[in-house]
C-alpha cells in the first residue's frame, strides 16, 4: 500500500509525515527525561496553570479513564498533585509539584530545541512563512494550546 514516491510532497503527505517526525522527536526527548509522551504533554500543559480534569481531558484528547490513569501515575511519580477547585468544591484541579515544574521546564526547553532544529536549514523568511501557514491551520481548526512557543 505504501510506496516511495519521488518528487515534492503534497500538503496531506507533508503534514502527516511532519507530524510523525515531530512526534518521534518529542517521544524520544520525553523518554530521555523518564517520561512517556503523554506525561510530557501533561507537564507542558500544566506549565501555564493548574487545570481541572475535564479541561485536561479536552486539551489532551483523552477519555476520562485514560486521563485519570495518566494523572495517577504522574502523581505517584511526584510530578503533579491534585487539589480542590476554589470555584467548585466537588471538582479537582491538577497542578505541577515543585519537582514536576523543574522537570517540565527542562523537558520543554530540550523538546523546543530539538524541534527547532528540524527547520535549521530554512532561511529566516522561510521559517516565518512556515510558522504563519501552520499557525493558520492550528487557529482555523481551534487546536488547544497544549504547547506554547518558547519565550511566551
Amino acid at each position: 500500500m505504501s510506496k516511495q514516491v519521488d518528487g515534492p510532497l503534497g500538503v496531506v503527505a507533508a503534514l502527516v509525515r511532519s507530524t510523525f517526525l515531530v512526534n518521534a522527536v518529542y517521544t524520544e526527548c520525553a523518554r530521555e527525561y523518564g517520561l512517556t509522551q503523554q506525561q510530557g504533554q501533561l507537564l507542558c500543559v500544566l506549565m501555564a496553570q493548574p487545570y481541572g480534569m475535564s479541561e485536561l481531558g479536552a486539551m489532551l484528547g483523552l477519555a476520562k479513564s485514560s486521563l485519570t490513569g495518566l494523572v495517577d501515575r504522574s502523581e505517584r511519580n511526584g510530578m503533579v498533585q491534585r487539589g480542590s477547585d476554589p470555584r467548585d468544591f466537588r471538582a479537582v484541579r491538577v497542578a505541577l509539584t515543585r519537582r514536576g515544574a523543574k522537570l517540565a521546564d527542562d523537558f520543554y526547553a530540550e523538546a523546543c530545541r530539538r524541534i527547532e532544529e528540524l527547520a535549521a536549514g530554512f532561511a529566516p523568511v522561510e521559517r516565518d512563512t512556515l510558522a504563519v501557514l501552520l499557525g493558520r491551520i492550528v487557529e482555523d481548526n481551534k487546536v488547544p494550546s497544549v504547547f506554547m512557543e518558547p519565550n511566551h
